[in-house]
Formats: structure tokens, sequence, C-alpha cells
């Protein structure tokens, strides 16, 4: 897989700021803050509810991209007995945010935040996401506080989830804790991230539990220079990230027990689509023993490998079909995500997706034997639907602007001859298919006089690149 940076023809970026509001008008994504919004925000700043409980004692960081400032996590862990406490604190935007306030009603029209490389579209006003909300170093800052007992073998046993003050020590990012940790300089609780990360990792596995390590295609912007990128995640994303997952799984774990809540759901794949990826998996010339499960096969994959690689595209199939459940009076007939073998809810992204607020709610008056708030109980039907489809507004900005991209970085080359991998076949029509190309971030469609040759070192000529269509196209050099 192409793991380097390629940069554009000088005059190009320009044409892709045009494009890019062409895609905005499209998709209706939302302009700047309204006014009273953005005012409701500022006295929400001077004026908000802030916990009894002080935790300012714990000594927080946060792990972020480098230009984060929308810091929904702060984490720290420490050793208990055999096993480990692992402290998570989330930020708290109810603090800051009533409900039917303009704020409020902001961001159920909006449902997450969403990613340009020219600019993010927040869930929250700046002031909040990006300021008094968030969990930026040495500054107080309300939270829900997780406090989540791990035994040896990393399994949660036991988990509180209360409002307290919080103070981050410092904000840290991916490549510098990563660096600190292979040189052993990390601090303990870093060290215990990895430590748990990697139990929790083995548990996932145990549990058959389903991650692909398939590297991000991303849009980098630097310098007024602008580049496209794969990238593989690091080790220390997957252990925090695991983290989040202990949390959403204890969250959901409470919710069961109250019997009300919002889960994040999938169904189970169906066996033909397990035969489907076994058919794949066999014209790959990849061997998948009798009896292994989806997870102990994705396991032992390599995402280096350009047969590994065709084979972690066809399993994305697996994670279609989540979605969220709501629930109260009783629990779900189908709580379970399939794909993490285990219930599990959003909790630990309040700051940029809007159910998390909803799910901090419940979480914090159950841990309390309270009753859920009633603004909770009457609104978290139309949730899932409000998550729906902001997703899907916010997969379809993402894919119009990599396809845009990688339009633009090849707009002067059609008819040039590239070396690239088939990494998907049409399965109605096996002469048409997608190609990665072997020395540029790209991914396009392809197509053949005959079947593709899916996993298939490959030559292709490219034969159409349209920024203002957002299209790719190449065919198969005989």
């Amino acid at each position: 897989m192409p793991l380097q940076k390629v940069h554009f023809a000088e005059d190009v970026p320009e044409v892709l700021r045009a494009s890019l509001q062409t895609i905005r008008r499209e998709l209706e994504i939302p302009a700047e803050f309204p006014p009273e919004v953005t005012a409701a925000a500022l006295a929400a700043v001077k004026n908000p509810r802030l916990p009894e409980l002080d935790r300012t004692d714990i000594e927080f960081v946060t792990i972020d991209p480098p230009d984060s400032m929308d810091l929904d996590q702060a984490l720290h862990i420490e050793r208990a007995g055999n096993g480990y406490t692992v402290h998570y604190a989330i930020a708290d935007v109810a603090a800051f945010v009533q409900p039917g306030d303009p704020i409020d009603l902001e961001a159920r029209r909006r449902g997450e935040t969403l990613y340009a490389p020219d600019k993010r579209t927040p869930l929250h006003p700046p002031e909040l996401s990006e300021g008094a909300a968030s969990l930026l170093p040495d500054a107080v800052r309300p939270a829900l506080l997780w406090t989540i007992t791990v035994d040896a073998s990393g399994e949660g046993t036991e988990v509180v989830c209360e409002r307290a003050l919080v103070k981050s020590r410092a904000k840290l990012n991916y490549a510098g804790v990563q660096k600190d940790l292979d040189a052993g300089t990390a601090p303990e609780s870093l060290q215990l991230l990895r430590e748990v990360g990697k139990l929790r990792e083995q548990r996932e596995l145990e549990r058959g539990g389903v991650n692909l390590p398939i590297p991000d295609q991303e849009v980098v912007t630097a310098g007024g220079e602008w580049t496209l990128e794969f990238r593989a995640p690091l080790p220390v994303e997957g252990w925090n990230a695991q983290i989040s997952l202990l949390t959403g799984m204890a969250a959901a774990h409470l919710m069961m027990y109250g019997e009300i809540g919002i889960l994040r759901t999938l169904p189970e794949s169906h066996d033909d689509l397990r035969r489907k990826l076994e058919n794949t998996a066999k014209a790959l010339g990849i061997t998948w023993p009798v009896g292994t499960s989806y997870a102990e096969f994705i396991h032992g994959l390599d995402p280096k490998q350009p047969t590994h690689a065709a084979m972690l595209a066809a399993c994305t199939v697996l994670f279609r079909g989540a979605g969220y459940t709501a629930f109260s009076g009783g629990v779900p007939e189908r709580p379970e995500h399939a794909a993490m073998k285990s219930e599990y809810a959003h909790v630990t992204a309040p700051l940029r997706r809007l159910v998390d607020r909803w799910t901090g709610e419940i979480c914090v008056a159950l841990c309390a034997d309270r009753p859920v708030p009633d603004w909770v109980r009457e609104s978290m039907d139309e949730i899932p639907k409000i998550m729906e489809e902001s997703a899907r507004k916010a997969n379809a900005y993402e894919r119009a602007i990599v396809s845009m991209v990688e339009a633009g970085l090849v707009a002067e080359q059609v008819g040039a001859v590239f070396d690239g991998v088939v990494v998907d076949v049409d399965d109605r029509d096996p002469t048409r298919g997608v190609v990665t190309l072997s020395t540029l971030a790209i991914e396009g469609k392809v197509h053949s006089s005959s079947a593709l040759p899916l996993g298939q070192l490959v030559r292709v000529k490219l034969v159409e690149a349209d920024i203002a269509k957002r299209t790719v196209a190449f065919e198969l050099t005989e």
C-alpha cells in the first residue's frame, strides 16, 4: 500500500477550493453559526453549571492529532494491585448546553462535526468546542469522569461515571507519545496505556471482535500546500482507541442493567457474506482455515501486502448496517455490535457527536441511582434518526472531498500509465472494480475487456480525471 505524500500542481488548489464550495452547496453543509447560537454560547461560557466534586488532583493528559482543539477525552491510568484503574474524563457539554436552547437546537440540526482540508464544520460553536468545554491543558474543566477498574487480564470489572472538575496537564499527540514509548521515556500512565491497550486488543481477539487495520486516505494541508496520503495508524492510536471502546462497553452494560439507553448496534453478518469473503480469500490465494473466525483471520492479515490489502478492503462489508438503538423500560432484542462481539455505546466524543450527550446523561443518572432526566427520555427516540442522517452526510462529504482531490492530483496526466493493485471487483460485472495505485495515494474505478485479477499487480492507464465531476477512471492495459 502506498504511504508516501504526493503534491499538486501549483494552480490546482484554487480549483479545489472552488469545488469544495460546490460540494458544500450540494450537501447543504452548514455555514457559520447563527448569531443567536453564538450569543448563547458566549453566555454559557460565563455561567457553566459546575460540579462539586473536584478531581483536579488526577494528572490527566490528552492525546490527539497536533492541530486538534476540540479535546473530548483526557486519560490517566494507574496500577491497582494486579490490575489497573483507568480514569477517563469526557468533556461535559451539558454543563454549557440546556435542552431546547439555541445551541442544543442547532446541534440537533448538525448531528456531528464535519471535516474538510480547509475547515471544520463543528457540532458546537468554537467558543465551546475549542474553548470553554474543551479539555485544554492547564485549565479546570467540568467533565464526566469515568473510573473503570480493569483486572490483570484486561477485563473491566467495575465502573463509575460522575460529574467532576478535572485539569489536563498536557496536550500530547500520537507521534510524540509513540516516540516516547519506543524510547522508554514515557511517563508511567502512558506506559500503562500500552500495557492495558495490548491486553484489551487480546481480549478483543478472544471475543471474536473485528478490527480492520486499513491505512486512512487523508487530504492534508500545510503552509498553503495540499497533499494526499495513505497514513497507517500508529500502535498508540489503537491502544488509545481501546480505552474508548472499554468505556463504551462499560456504558452499554450500565444501560442494559438500567433498561434505558442508546446503543451502537450492528447486526450479525449472514452465512452468504462469509461465503463471499471466503471466496475472495481463495481468489487472492489467502488461506482461511476451517473453523477460523473473522477476527482470527483478519488479525493475521498484513495491509502492506497487496493481496492482504485487497482482502481487508473486501472485509469492510462487515461494518455496513451499523446504527443506533434507543430503548426504555426493557432491553433491545438485538443489542449487540456484531463486529465487537459486545454491547457498545458511543459516550466519549460529545463535543463532536450529538448522541454522546444523551448517553452521558443516562450513565451519570444510573451510576447515581437517580432518574434519567425527562428531557433525555422525551427526546432519545429522535437521536438514532438524527445520527443516521448526519453519518450519511459526513460519509458523502468525506468521499466527495477525497474524490475531488484525487482528480486534482492527476488532472494533467490523462493518458499516463501507472502500476497498481486491483482491490475490489464488482460482483455483477467482473470487468469493473477498484484499483489502488502503487506510487500515488489514489483509488479509482478501473475497467477491462476481461475479468479483473483481484489482488494482483496490474498496469492501468488513466482515462479520466475530472475535478468538477470528482471522477478518476482507469482501464487495464494489456
